[in-house]
């Protein structure tokens, strides 16, 4: 097996001499989609966090692509690579779905403010190429008709879609999805399913994803690992059928709810 494009080695976080997350071990190899689930509060969120660069590790180790990454900034991380959505939504909304997506797009616009006043080829040439690539990820989330509407205006669902077509403008090699089902309704989670599923295969992307959505996890992680997160440290890992079926995941993350149709 070729080195994982993300690992995480004995990662242990302390918020205020708690320990959010204790002696974390977990890895991802270049092109696989795996899950990462457990109740609230399991330190889910603060992996992400760790990753991304807002949190940094009391000890251990994070590699991406071999080199070690705890303590770089988020607008470095994402310049080499990585990139994210989050839980509770975060666009601009007052902006339009094409800036909210452009935005990304502009982190290294490659021509001068003057070069932009003065419409130069390069310039010219540049902005075209911005729009092409708007117009590509909206095919992609299927987001083409609101392309000049507010994003504040889109309904839930479809700024669900803005915000992952934002996390793709900076072609990533890693994409982290958190909790991208939160508020959908069970149609909602299935065009979802559909799209993850169709824009891992064709963009391959290495993705982790976060979800509580247990219907979302198992069809998109059915051929590869998911893990479990309890109080901060990995309960479990394994294939859909064997997480399932652990006693333990049963014990600590389904609980009651199992027979809710959590696992089915």
């Amino acid at each position: 097996m070729t080195d994982p494009i993300l690992a995480l080695k004995d990662v242990t976080v302390l918020f205020g001499g708690v320990r959010a997350v204790s002696n974390v071990n977990l890895s991802l190899q270049k092109g696989e989609l795996i899950g990462l689930i457990g109740p609230n509060g399991a330190g889910k969120t603060t992996i992400f966090n760790l990753i991304t660069g807002s949190v940094r590790p009391a000890s251990g180790e994070i590699l991406y692509k071999g080199g070690p990454i705890a303590g770089k900034s988020p607008d470095r991380l994402c310049h080499l690579g990585i990139s994210r959505t989050f839980q509770n939504i975060r666009l601009f909304p007052q902006m339009s779905v094409f800036e909210n997506i452009a935005l990304g797009l502009h982190s290294q616009p490659g021509y001068s403010v003057l070069e932009a006043f003065v419409r130069t080829p390069r310039a010219s040439r540049a902005e075209k190429a911005v729009k092409n690539r708007v117009d590509e990820l909206l095919a992609v989330v299927s987001l083409q008709p609101y392309i000049h509407q507010r994003a504040g205006n889109l309904p839930y669902g479809l700024q669900r879609r803005l915000e992952l077509a934002r996390a793709m403008a900076t072609s990533p090699d890693l994409l982290l999805l958190d909790e991208p089902a939160a508020g959908m309704n069970e149609d909602e989670c299935a065009e979802l399913v559909e799209m993850v599923n169709r824009i891992h295969m064709e963009m391959r992307y290495s993705i982790i994803l976060i979800e509580h959505h247990m219907n979302v996890v198992m069809e998109l992680c059915r051929n590869s690992r998911i893990y479990v997160l309890n109080l901060g440290e990995v309960l479990a890992c394994g294939l859909p059928g064997e997480i399932q079926n652990d006693p333990r995941v049963l014990a600590a993350y389904l609980g009651v709810r199992k027979s809710r149709n959590a696992v089915q």
